[in-house]
């Protein structure tokens, strides 16, 4: 009787031992989940601020596209000397 007493608690001891291994194991796994997830919100911040910065760009490529086209469409050439007259500055 003794021996079966024995044997009880060293289930018992193997049961605690085990619930503490999965507890140490999801509170890593949670510790690893909110990190990930605040490193999803910081690449979801970033990506919506990449989108209106290419909705931008698109916007001042179009209407430079735009520009262009209008200037292959004149007869006369415009010159340089009368864009830098006009306070018009070039990037390019």
């Amino acid at each position: 009787m003794n021996s079966r007493y024995v044997d009880g608690e060293a289930a018992a001891e193997m049961l605690e031992r085990r619930w503490f291994a999965a507890f140490k194991a999801a509170s890593v796994a949670r510790a690893e989940c909110e990190a990930l997830i605040e490193e999803i919100e910081t690449v979801e911040a970033a990506w919506n601020l990449a989108r209106v910065r290419l909705a931008h760009l698109e916007s001042l490529r179009d209407a430079l596209g735009d520009e262009l086209a209008e200037l292959d469409g004149q007869k006369e050439p415009v010159l340089v000397e009368e864009s830098a007259r006009s306070g018009v500055l070039s990037a390019a």
